[in-house]
């Protein structure tokens, strides 16, 4: 009978001790005068108003990047902060910032190390816009933390946000290629013998040219996450080919085999005219396909994004 007691003794303790590590030091605001004025500042970013940007700083105030690694100059003063803010509403279209989904700011009143009476807000915002230059949108989360006085100016931001969204505007600055083009290439053959391979009903030798964990996409999907796997691909096709009959895919244009420099990404667009007659009532019907094909290093295709009209199969 001792060891329930022995058992019980530590479980006391441990909650005892929970209760005695805790301590307030301060209080949460969902509504407060600090809410205002970091309010306030927001719509003027937005709308470019420097003068009522400056006007809500003090004169001390500092920015500072939360994800800097450089310690030394790890901040900017009041002028300087402005003018990279004036940037987004000079270069942006349809400049907007608004709380993530499911957050809204804080204002906290902390009581240990507050001898200045200041409130500390935190929000959590999407910065969103389109670059009026080079067309790249933008769509940035940002975690913002300020410092507001206890005479409603704000003392310090401190911002934590990934700087790589930024990346794609400057890259867009100037043309670059990503890769070569090609007319032919043994990616293209693999891809003509097996759609042709795919026209005569030899499933074995088409789904040869496939990896075994291929993916296959179709644009009339209730998802665009949705995808098949070669069973499922096969088993689609022999559904296909129960309900109409093939009379022939006849490719339209020329393919091209895309080799990007970016990702090393290998595709084949290709463009085809697919003949069926309908079973059911002997209708003839024309379908035009987009087949982007990918491909790995081994030559072999490992996903398929097939375009068409799907409704037409039911008229």
């Amino acid at each position: 009978m001792k060891t329930p007691v022995l058992l019980i003794i530590p479980a006391l303790a441990g909650c005892l001790m929970a209760s005695a590590q805790k301590k307030n030091n301060g209080t949460i605001y969902i509504e407060h005068p600090a809410l205002g004025v970091v309010n306030a500042f927001g719509k003027a970013f937005v709308s470019g108003d420097s003068a009522k940007m400056a006007s809500v700083l003090t004169d001390d105030f500092k920015a500072i990047n939360g994800t800097t690694s450089n310690l030394t100059n790890y901040s900017i003063d009041k002028k300087a902060y402005v003018n990279s803010l004036l940037i987004y509403s000079k270069r942006l279209d349809y400049f907007t910032t608004e709380p993530i989904p499911g957050s809204y700011p804080d204002a906290l009143e902390f009581t240990k190390d507050n001898k200045d009476n200041e409130t500390i807000v935190q929000d959590y915002i999407l910065i969103k816009g389109v670059d009026k230059q080079t067309g790249v949108k933008i769509d940035a989360a940002a975690h913002n933390i300020y410092s507001v006085t206890k005479d409603g100016k704000i003392k310090r931001i401190i911002t934590y946000s990934n700087g790589k969204v930024l990346d794609e505007i400057v890259a867009s600055f100037v043309d670059r290629t990503n890769g070569k083009i090609y007319n032919h290439h043994e990616n293209i053959n693999t891809v003509r013998k097996a759609m042709y391979a795919w026209e005569k009903g030899d499933m074995d030798k088409y789904f040869n040219f496939f990896t075994d964990n291929a993916r296959f996409y179709d644009i009339n999907n209730d998802s665009w996450e949705t995808y098949h796997s070669k069973a499922e691909e096969k088993a689609n096709i022999e559904n296909l080919r129960k309900a109409f009959e093939i009379k022939s895919l006849d490719m339209f244009g020329y393919p091209d085999y895309l080799e990007y420099e970016m990702g090393n990404g290998r595709s084949v667009l290709s463009w085809w005219k697919l003949n069926l007659v309908r079973k059911k009532d002997k209708k003839a019907i024309t379908l035009f396909v987009h087949l982007n094909q990918d491909f790995d290093d081994k030559g072999k295709m490992t996903n398929e994004v097939v375009y068409y009209n799907g409704a037409l199969l039911e008229k």
